[in-house]
């Protein structure tokens, strides 16, 4: 379940003044998702290493909804 990920796609919304950076201040981490934030998780999961993670849901969002 990613969170806010500066992508093409959000782009356009994330470039109102002051909106990625009160949105990153929403996260424990203080920023915004980068892509490779996600595809890290997808590597894992496509992972050996993730072989007991099943019917899981992977929250990926920096800590936002904690």
């Amino acid at each position: 379940a990613p969170g806010i990920i500066q992508t093409d796609f959000t782009r356009a919304t994330l470039s109102n003044p002051g909106l990625e950076e009160y949105l990153g201040k929403q996260t424990a981490l203080g920023r915004i998702g980068q892509p490779d934030d996600i595809g890290n998780v997808v590597v894992f999961l496509c992972s050996d290493a993730a072989g007991w993670v099943t019917a899981q849901r992977i929250e990926a969002s920096g800590g936002m909804f904690l």
